[in-house]
């Protein structure tokens, strides 16, 4: 296996890249509605391959036990399918400008085109699943979409309160982000490996939850050609994430007003994100999310022991040294 600080995102799609070229082919076919005005965002929003974490995680599980199955493909497309009609929908509800360095449907085009654009895709991956003519399919991913809606409503109820708990934080983490990677994975398994489903559902669950508290702790130690965003933008749009929950209980009286006084200016200047950011760190709530990251590595770990031996094994092992190590 190569050295953690080797591991990219190609060494984990290696068992799967010819599938995932496949997967590519899906999406190119189930996107068109017809409609120009539609097609036009559908476009834009796949004309550039994404990471495909998600459809790659799937077709790992699939092939865990040597028997890939012949609707993984598809299925692999539906998730990304999904997964992209959150992105829409999340940089819409939170008023975002630009996501992986581009600009927002939202900023392109307006907050209407991005909601019916989102829409379009949700209903889009329920016909998909649906023709594959298998009711648990539909259940999972059905399901799946509640979960991350329900997710959104929390993070939307929840935004710009410094009394957002640890617990908060982590019922969001798993309705947002957790719920898809999860259902990624058990999917993987429903056709040839159905054995390891429990296995591959809480690999996914735990290895979701590490991205997503390593995308929040990326935001406060990353720069801008990283992320395609500014440093310290959730600060910037109030976004309470684990490194300040951990941090705030360790601060002064005097720090906590710093923080307290950002979150009540509506535009707060870079130098004073700055300064939260900074003031996070030094009170170790950077140090305590990378510490809790790994630990939900380790146990997305600890699901895979006991699994068939293989490539699509070891790429999923390399998955969770992906994941965690963008914050070494």
């Amino acid at each position: 296996m190569l050295p953690i600080a080797a591991i990219g995102l190609e060494q984990v799609r290696l068992p799967v890249r010819d599938r995932l070229h496949a997967v590519e082919g899906e999406l190119r076919d189930m996107v068109p509605s017809g409609f120009e005005a539609l097609d036009e965002v559908g476009d834009y929003l796949f004309e550039r391959s994404g990471k495909l974490l998600r459809p790659t995680l799937l077709l790992l599980c699939d092939g865990i036990a040597g028997r890939p199955s012949v609707d993984a493909v598809k299925l692999g497309a539906i998730v990304e399918l999904l997964h992209v009609a959150t992105l829409v929908h999340d940089d819409a509800v939170d008023h975002s400008a630009r996501r992986r360095g581009r600009p927002t449907v939202n900023h392109r085009w307006t907050h209407q085109v991005a909601i019916i654009a989102g829409d379009y895709l949700y209903s889009r991956a329920v016909i998909e699943v649906s023709a594959l003519g298998k009711l648990e399919l539909v259940s999972i991913l059905a399901r799946t979409a509640n979960r991350m809606t329900v997710g959104e409503m929390r993070q939307l109820v929840l935004h710009d309160r410094l009394d957002f708990t640890r617990d908060d934080y982590e019922d969001l983490c798993e309705y947002k982000t957790a719920s898809l990677m999860s259902a990624a994975c058990e999917l993987g398994t429903l056709s040839g490996a159905a054995a390891h489903r429990g296995a591959a559902r809480a690999y996914g669950h735990h290895l979701g939850m590490a991205f997503q508290i390593v995308d929040d702790l990326l935001d406060y130690t990353s720069s801008t050609e990283v992320m395609g965003k500014h440093p310290g933008q959730d600060l910037q749009e109030h976004k309470v994430t684990l490194p300040l929950i951990a941090a705030l209980p360790k601060m002064e009286w005097s720090e906590r007003r710093a923080v307290e006084t950002l979150f009540a200016d509506p535009s707060p200047s870079a130098g004073a994100v700055r300064e939260i950011v900074d003031l996070v760190e030094a009170r170790g709530g950077v140090d305590s999310a990378r510490e809790e990251a790994r630990s939900r590595a380790g146990r997305a770990r600890d699901q895979l022991d006991g699994l068939p031996p293989g490539p699509c094994l070891e790429a999923l092992r390399a998955a969770v040294d992906y994941v965690v190590e963008r914050v070494r």
